[in-house]
């Protein structure tokens, strides 16, 4: 029996859909489904509803439950997989934080999770609790592989990665639905079908860098004709990325709201219009966690009246690469991997979103090579922030945490260097015992 534990399984929607789409799978259905959380509540939660899906769906699997820090090496221990889907500090308190100690210093944000001065917190209080992780993986499951699905991504998967020993991938589920939007939202849905793509550079702006349709055909230069009228003549959810193929001529994987914030060209308190006019939502994840905690409320107490769930597998990579790994049966995916000769003209310590071959013997990642100077250049303003973040972490140092947020290009762009470095003692202040001390 192979033992798939999930780390964060509090994150009752995220762990319904995972562990659903393995329940769907005949080569993971009767494996023992792991639970671990630290908070008792959510967890009891997650591990009814994880339950009435099995049952729902033929009652195959094996489920436990552990809960809090003292149980963490059980649920670990001998596990074959491992996906992570934590998150440090929850909306309240740590989420208020990052959105509201900034607002006070005139800096707003859209997501917060990624980059940006809620990346780079969000990343600090993240890293020491992965560390641990990762110690307890190295005695208890040493050939795991560690599938993370936790935001800021590339800062945690990337720390991973260079500082501990677990086989670990990043999973997002941008690239998937990339060029299935664009082509949808540009009214070219027959080219849906046998279409071909590369998508490489770094988590949610990785590059579409070719688009062709089943003849080979390249689709770009329609694309770009379409996309240029589309913003032009309406608004729209998606006006930064289609901004972005006008600027830098191409599209990237995740949406426009994270993009808004990714760069110093969209959110600005000198020009106000520009929030109106690309459509860009300020407080967006705030607005979400509120929704979705009062949404997963009401579909508990629906489910405690109907005693069903069912399921059906989801476009996550999860259950695949496990699949694929089993069975030794090829899968592709993109994945968050580090810079190992990947992308030349990124460094090497980066990690890089690329696509990724999986089998038997684990993943893959494929050389792409040069991407286009305005590309790499656009990934290097986060890539900067990104080390410069887990060099805080592995350091504790909080220079390198003053650096991280002066050379954040939304940041940068809209407060000065002093006003940065206050921003940061009171979000360091505000956060508390959710931080380890900093030097």
């Amino acid at each position: 029996m192979k033992k798939i534990t999930f780390m964060g399984a509090g994150s009752t929607v995220f762990a319904r859909n995972v562990l659903g789409d393995c329940m769907c799978s005949e080569v993971l259905r009767d494996a023992e489904f792991a639970l671990y959380d630290i908070d008792g509540t959510r967890l009891s939660e997650s591990a009814e509803i994880i339950g009435t899906m099995n049952d729902t769906m033929g009652g195959h699997a094996k489920i436990t439950t552990y809960l809090g820090v003292e149980n963490r090496k059980e649920a670990l221990r001998g596990s074959d997989f491992v996906v992570n889907a934590i998150q440090v500090g929850l909306y309240d308190p740590c989420t208020i934080i990052d959105f509201e100690v900034p607002k006070k210093y005139g800096l707003r944000q859209t997501i917060g999770d990624t980059l940006g001065i809620g990346g780079i917190m969000r990343a600090l209080r993240t890293i020491p609790v992965m560390a641990d992780f990762a110690r307890d993986m190295e005695e208890v499951c040493p050939d795991a592989w560690f599938l993370n699905y936790t935001n800021p991504m590339a800062m945690l998967s990337g720390f991973m990665q260079r500082y501990t020993a677990v086989k670990t991938v990043g999973l997002c589920h941008s690239v998937q639905v990339c060029s299935e939007t664009l082509l949808n939202e540009l009214g070219m849905e027959d080219k849906l079908e046998g279409r071909k793509e590369l998508i490489a550079g770094i988590n949610h702006m990785g590059w579409l860098l070719e688009l062709k349709d089943k003849n080979g055909v390249d689709l770009y230069p329609e694309i770009k004709k379409r996309a240029k009228e589309k913003n032009a003549s309406e608004k729209h959810n998606d006006m930064v990325r289609l901004d972005y193929i006008d600027k830098f001529g191409y599209y990237c994987t995740e949406s426009s709201e994270h993009n808004a914030e990714y760069n110093m060209f969209y959110i600005k308190s000198k020009y106000p219009e520009l929030i109106d006019r690309f459509n860009i939502p300020l407080d967006e994840y705030p607005r979400r966690c509120v929704n979705q905690i009062a949404g997963w409320a009401k579909e508990r107490d629906e489910l405690r009246e109907s005693h069903k769930l069912s399921h059906e597998r989801s476009r996550e990579y999860a259950s695949h690469i496990m699949e694929s790994i089993v069975t030794n049966t090829p899968y592709k995916i993109g994945g968050n991997v580090l810079n190992a000769g990947l992308i030349d003209n990124l460094p090497a310590d980066a990690c890089v979103e690329v696509p990724c071959l999986i089998d038997g013997m684990g993943v893959h990642p494929c050389h792409v090579g040069k991407l286009p100077v305005q590309c790499a250049a656009m990934n290097m303003t986060n890539i900067n922030v990104q080390l410069l973040t887990i060099e805080a972490a592995v350091t504790q140092k909080k220079e390198h945490i003053y650096q991280a947020a002066m050379l954040d290009p939304h940041t940068g762009s809209e407060l000065d260097i002093d006003t940065i470095i206050k921003m940061v003692d009171d979000l360091i202040e505000a956060h508390g015992n959710w931080l380890p001390k900093y030097r």
